[in-house]
């Protein structure tokens, strides 16, 4: 596989791409083209069709990057023809037919339970004064104030929004482990990059990696642009 040069970043419920900013540094200095797409996180339709914009507007192949609810984006989003490699962050990476509705709704006995508030006119919130212990435990603590307090609403249809065909069924993909997170527990990302295949990394870290811990993100992201230990 040649070495891809392009990168596009997709985040996932409660924030906005700007949490991309650090692993957007590492990548560019590294001479990396990154976009960094704005999906409005209302339905799993919508943010695909936001992804695939980006998409349209490359010149040669990407490496498509998503974290928490974006890996279902990029899952979907990924059979684009401008994707070569998938790079899941902390990621939900669902089956044909799975959404995060139907992945989390059997956590295993003694998994953190994210606070995730009741719906507010079809829209999701998590419940502020946790949103650091739960999303960004290892994030200096005003940046994890200020992320709790700009959180994007999250629409109850994205959340239920399944995918049709996984695009790591066949692409290859990479996969970063969270091992502190409590959003998606670490025994379900470790089964679903099992499933895709993917060439897993694993790193301390809260769900929030991708802003604690940028350059390790961008190394895996890196690795995926680059096809090192992945399938051919």
């Amino acid at each position: 596989m040649a070495p891809i040069r392009n990168i596009v970043l997709v985040h996932g419920g409660f924030v906005d791409g700007s949490g991309w900013q650090g692993v957007y540094e590492h990548l560019t200095a590294d001479g990396y083209r990154v976009a960094v797409v704005q999906n409005p996180t209302l339905s799993l339709a919508g943010d695909v069709a936001a992804t695939h914009q980006v998409l349209d507007g490359l010149h040669g192949p990407a490496v498509l990057v998503g974290h928490s609810y974006g890996g279902v984006v990029i899952t979907e989003a990924g059979n684009h023809p401008n994707v070569a490699a998938l790079a899941y962050i902390a990621a939900f990476a669902p089956d044909k037919g799975e959404s995060v509705s139907s992945l989390i709704a059997d956590p295993p006995p003694g998994a953190p339970v994210p606070p995730i508030l009741p719906p507010q006119d079809g829209f999701l919130f998590l419940e502020r004064d946790k949103f650091a212990a739960s999303f960004a435990a290892d994030v200096p603590a005003a940046q994890a104030a200020f992320m709790a307090d700009s959180q994007v609403p999250w629409g109850v249809d994205a959340l239920g929004g399944a995918v049709s065909e996984p695009a790591w069924r066949t692409k290859p993909s990479w996969y970063l482990v969270a091992a502190d997170d409590r959003m998606i527990p670490p025994p379900a990302q470790r089964a679903m990059s099992e499933r895709a295949g993917a060439t897993v990394t694993e790193t301390p870290g809260s769900h929030a990696v991708y802003v604690s811990r940028p350059a390790v993100v961008a190394a895996v992201i890196t690795q995926a642009a680059e096809g090192r230990n992945g399938r051919p």
